[in-house]
């Protein structure tokens, strides 16, 4: 061996242990706050070889958050983890919380609270107007209910904030001591669900000597980015994070990430500063707005099944899928050769969409 290659191969190693090292010392602040085991981690690191193969682009990876095991998983049992917690601390007996009418949030909050023998009331907001049966019943709604939660119905564009709050005043009179959750599980608290699932994929990578280069997932409600921007912030990693937006125009979600990221890392007692560069958020797949099927989300969520075998969320994931595709075509990730895809779980709620795919055949059964 050169001593060319000698002094590269230490320097990998130097490297390795200063990650290793930061890792733990995340893992430690962590430590401090409460947490409820809820989920099957660390959840899976895969190559998606034939998807890359395919695509032609940079190798592709997929941390399986759909694995986290609670009703079906999915990213939100990370922050619950945290907030069931804290809802425990305080001596809650119900759990209040809301969503777009097929919630994953709300499915895996129902779950989390049957679990822990809690009450749960469910507020669904109306964001497309679809009265499809399968949308307003089937899938996440039907889980929801089978998990023993109390839903209701809101009109699109309610304050949803102050819809719960009116339910926990009444619930308090009623003798309740109900715990509120913001829409996705998106506070400080929350978000440390995804401060740790950034430590668990910087470790994971470290422990394969992969480099990752970038790092995708879909954005919506901004839990889970500003927990991955607080995370790899305190790590000093350089992974180059991209949400793709599925509600929200850029500027408003980047915003909104931005604040809980900083508020995430006050939180957990870090001075480190995020550069607003670090946020970044392509929002050009929404479409119609959240919920609304697009094409590109249909050809994204086909193509991943037939390649990788892997179901995505109509709603969420399915809409980050068509992001990393598209962005994969059009060279965004040019020079790059590890890409990893957050896969945020949901593929129940591909049960409140069975006419949106078209199948071959499928009338015919």
């Amino acid at each position: 061996m050169s001593l060319v290659q000698e002094t590269a191969d230490q320097r990998d190693r130097d490297g390795s242990d200063l990650m290793a090292s930061r890792c733990k010392a995340l893992a430690v602040q962590l430590a401090r706050f409460p947490r409820v085991p809820l989920g099957h981690l660390p959840t899976p690191l895969e190559p998606m070889d034939r998807l890359s193969e395919h695509l032609g682009g940079p190798r592709l990876w997929v941390k399986r958050d759909d694995c986290t095991g609670l009703s079906s998983g999915g990213n939100k049992t990370r922050k619950l983890e945290y907030l069931m917690a804290d809802a425990q601390t305080q001596g809650a007996d119900t759990i209040i919380t809301q969503g777009a009418t097929q919630s994953n949030h709300a499915r895996q909050t129902a779950a989390a609270a049957a679990k822990l023998g809690l009450a749960c009331h469910i507020l669904l907001e109306d964001r497309t107007g679809s009265n499809d049966p399968s949308y307003i019943m089937s899938g996440n709604v039907l889980l929801d209910r089978l998990h023993g939660a109390t839903v209701s119905k809101r009109d699109g564009g309610v304050d949803m904030n102050v819809e719960m709050e009116t339910l926990a005043e009444t619930l308090r009179g009623q003798g309740r001591r109900p715990y509120i959750i913001p829409g996705g599980g998106s506070n400080p608290i929350g978000a440390l669900g995804y401060v740790n699932c950034a430590r668990e994929l910087v470790d994971q990578a470290n422990g394969l000597g992969l480099h990752i280069d970038a790092l995708v997932h879909a954005t919506g409600s901004s839990g889970t980015q500003a927990g991955l921007v607080a995370g790899l912030a305190a790590l000093q990693s350089d992974i180059h994070l991209l949400g793709i937006g599925v509600r929200a125009p850029q500027e408003k979600q980047e915003g909104m990430v931005f604040d809980l990221a900083q508020r995430t890392l006050a939180h957990l007692g870090s001075e480190v500063e995020i550069p607003r560069a670090d946020v970044r958020a392509n929002c050009n797949y929404v479409g119609g707005g959240y919920g609304v099927p697009t094409d590109g989300m249909i050809a994204a969520l086909k193509l991943l099944a037939e390649t990788e075998g892997l179901l995505f969320d109509p709603v969420y994931s399915g809409k980050g899928l068509d992001g990393l595709i598209d962005l994969i075509r059009n060279d965004y990730f040019d020079g790059m050769e590890n890409v990893v895809f957050l896969h945020t779980g949901g593929s129940a709620a591909l049960f409140g969409y069975p006419d949106t795919f078209d199948l071959p055949g499928y009338a015919a059964l």
